[in-house]
């Protein structure tokens, strides 16, 4: 369970709640669009977040994950870097606690891929501690590492680290090398100064799966 202080980061974070994208161009593509951890999303054609993951759960749906306070189940998911390919996907389930969301991509809408910028992800790892350095791909600051805090709050859920994040990171891969351990959630106080917190992967994979439905049993491709 988030701590109070992690909510009101994320509060101040209000990272799925960044511009409107009302009037922005769009870009030819052939083909469907390229999704991974780190690319940009747009959430029922206004606001703008990041994808954790792609990969497959245990009944071979495309699926991804991303930050749960990006939208509501049933939302509308729509490729950043192309808008013209129109919807890729809808939100299928939304955890509000624990901040995260399962995208179900619509068949052929996306080609998946494991590497987006300067972050491959190989595989899911459990929560990074104090002093790893861990880094992250976000869709408005890119590539940023830092070094982790860990577990500040003992909370079992949640991590803490000092990388750049600012609005629209929301839900950007943390990652150890190339191993997936956590999401960007929220910062405290001052974008790029102030720590980040995220969900770890180890308490969204277990929820997921105990939850049942889409998304459970994923692996990233």
């Amino acid at each position: 369970m988030f701590s109070k202080l992690a909510k009101a980061a994320n509060a101040v974070f209000a990272v799925a709640l960044g511009a409107a994208l009302l009037g922005a161009g769009t870009a030819d593509a052939a083909g469907p669009p390229v999704i991974g951890g780190g690319s940009g999303i747009i959430i029922d054609n206004q606001y703008e977040c990041t994808v954790t993951t792609v990969g497959y759960d245990g009944a071979g749906r495309l699926v991804g994950l991303t930050a749960g306070h990006c939208g509501d189940a049933g939302a509308q998911v729509y490729a950043e870097a192309d808008r013209g390919a129109g919807q890729i996907g809808r939100f299928a389930y939304s955890n509000h606690e624990l901040d995260y969301a399962v995208i179900q991509f619509t068949p052929g809408a996306v080609v998946p891929v494991n590497r987006i910028g300067n972050v491959t992800i190989t595989g899911l790892g459990g929560p990074a501690r104090f002093p790893m350095i861990v880094c992250k791909e976000g869709r408005t600051t890119g590539n940023t590492c830092g070094i982790s805090w860990g577990d500040v709050f003992g909370t079992n859920v949640e991590t803490w680290s000092q990388m750049c994040v600012v609005e629209g990171d929301s839900g950007a891969p943390v990652v150890v090398g190339t191993t997936l351990v956590g999401m960007v959630n929220a910062y405290l106080a001052i974008a790029c100064f102030g720590p980040e917190v995220g969900t770890n992967m180890s308490a969204i994979i277990g929820d997921i799966n105990a939850r049942g439905g889409v998304g459970a049993g994923f692996n990233p491709i």
